[in-house]
């Protein structure tokens, strides 16, 4: 059965049917099955914060109701997820909660500008190395924030564990009506109350929520102080779920084969971040796998995501009295399969393939960000690396060939020349060699991308003069583009 075709927000109404819900039925079933997915993921990812659920599934109300209405891509589910929660449980562990809710405000703010100043376009220079280890490393993270919760812990919470991934594995071979995590929270919940099996329990993370959230600014002091210890987090929960939500707007864009409008997505998460601090949630980013279960079931609007949050507080504020009960066990098991299903088997198989530099990328991300728990920081080196390997492998395209005749020696430059390569640009010229003699310098197949190479260009024509030669410079304005040349050099 085809879906109706999605007009994205650049070419019709805002408040249009194509843009909202091109189909009310589906749109509202496909964000249900979204809220069935958020519901033990949002908990789960609460205890790796270090906050009670009620902070996570506040946040994924907020996030889910703001930017339904001010992202750029319809149909993309945004909430309180596993990146921004690794990011930010640092913070929460050594200031507390409320600090929390500070640097939410200051990355929505950050996120804002983003958009703003129409920076999305930065994502693009975030290579692919990059982005697979950002994801590799995600899962690792995710993974061994489970290990506290197992290492000395009693039989029954392995045992449960076990039982907890069999089922959300081995439903899915049988149907995929209903999905297995929920299952699984589920059947773990009536084994633990049947068994009175001895498990720590949702109920002792934290509370759950007790009604619909309340605004209220951050009980902080709002001194320069208290700006020095948020904004490096604020940065980091900014980058990172500026990264993820550009992710997932991409993976929502090739499933649906539309466009989104990537500044607005990053002001809307910034927006709503601000927003869900505001009202005592943790901020977040989009979710790539309920992104990709709403959009599965016929989610292609807004309305799907505004739906997808109002029901899951719905239910958390209905269902409070049996959630509390969920065995922790149940939460490490959904986390243990995010973190397998996060991780990008197929880059270990294809490491020996790739491209050695992109694989160091990928393997230097990874480590960064393992190293210092800081996802920010492994994507940062990851893109700096990325730089750094691109100049070295442009530079080495270089190349500059002498050729002699009795009236001059000709030497043709080819290649890019730039502060990568410019010192190897003058090292190719012979001063000794062509002493006294008439030098042509060809540029037509050459360009010359900054003052740098300029400057080399100028530093040969000096020395060329100095030993005696005659120099001729041919093709120095085709090299530069045909721009405004402010360097002394002599252009034909």
């Amino acid at each position: 059965m085809s879906s109706p075709k999605h007009i994205s927000s650049s070419s019709s109404s805002f408040f249009s049917r194509a843009e909202w819900a091109p189909s009310i039925p589906r749109e509202l079933m496909a964000g249900a099955v979204a809220t069935f997915a958020l519901i033990p993921e949002v908990i789960a990812f609460s205890f790796v914060a270090g906050v009670d659920p009620a902070v996570g599934l506040f946040a994924s109300f907020v996030i889910s109701l703001v930017i339904a209405f001010v992202g750029g891509r319809p149909a993309m589910v945004s909430a309180a997820a596993g990146s921004v929660a690794l990011v930010a449980a640092p913070l929460v562990h050594v200031h507390g909660v409320q600090y929390l809710f500070a640097a939410g405000i200051l990355a929505g703010v950050m996120q804002l500008l983003f958009g703003w100043l129409k920076l999305g376009v930065l994502m693009r220079f975030v290579s692919g190395s990059v982005r697979t280890g950002f994801v590799n490393a995600l899962a690792i993270l995710i993974f061994s924030a489970q290990m506290p919760h197992l290492f000395g812990a009693n039989g029954a919470t392995w045992i449960m564990c076990a039982v907890g991934l069999l089922i959300i594995y081995g439903l899915p071979r049988i149907t995929t009506v209903v999905p297995s995590p929920l299952v699984c929270i589920v059947v773990l919940t009536l084994l633990a109350q049947w068994l009175h099996l001895p498990l720590k329990t949702v109920a002792d993370l934290g509370a759950l929520p007790q009604g619909l959230p309340q605004f209220g600014l951050p009980d902080v002091p709002f001194n320069l102080e208290t700006l020095q210890l948020i904004a490096l987090p604020a940065l980091a929960i900014a980058m990172v779920g500026l990264l993820e939500s550009m992710m997932t707007a991409s993976v929502v864009d090739e499933l649906t084969d539309t466009p989104s409008a990537k500044n607005r997505e990053c002001s809307g998460l910034g927006a709503a971040n601000i927003a869900a601090s505001l009202f005592g949630g943790i901020a977040g980013c989009g979710m790539i796998g309920q992104s990709v279960s709403n959009v599965r079931y016929g989610g292609r609007g807004r309305l799907s995501t505004l739906f997808a949050g109002a029901f899951l507080l719905i239910l958390m504020v209905l269902l409070k009295p049996w959630v509390s009960q969920v065995p922790v066990a149940a939460l490490v098991a959904i986390m243990v399969m995010v973190s397998a299903s996060t991780f990008d088997w197929g880059s270990l198989r294809t490491l020996a393939k790739h491209p050695k530099l992109s694989s160091t990328v990928m393997l230097a991300t990874v480590a960064v960000t393992v190293a210092t728990d800081n996802l920010a920081a492994g994507v940062g080196v990851g893109v700096l690396l990325s730089g750094v390997f691109f100049a070295f492998k442009v530079s080495r395209l270089l190349s500059v060939t002498m050729m002699e005749s009795d009236s001059a020696v000709t030497y043709q430059v080819r290649g890019q020349v730039f502060f990568a390569s410019a010192d190897k640009f003058i090292e190719s010229f012979d001063m000794r060699v062509v002493a006294g003699r008439d030098v042509v310098i060809d540029l037509h197949s050459a360009h010359f991308w900054d003052m740098t190479a300029l400057a080399a260009l100028e530093k040969i024509e000096e020395r060329l003069r100095k030993y005696g030669s005659t120099v001729e410079i041919v093709g120095l304005k085709h090299a530069v583009g045909g721009g405004t040349i402010t360097s002394v050099v002599r252009i034909d």
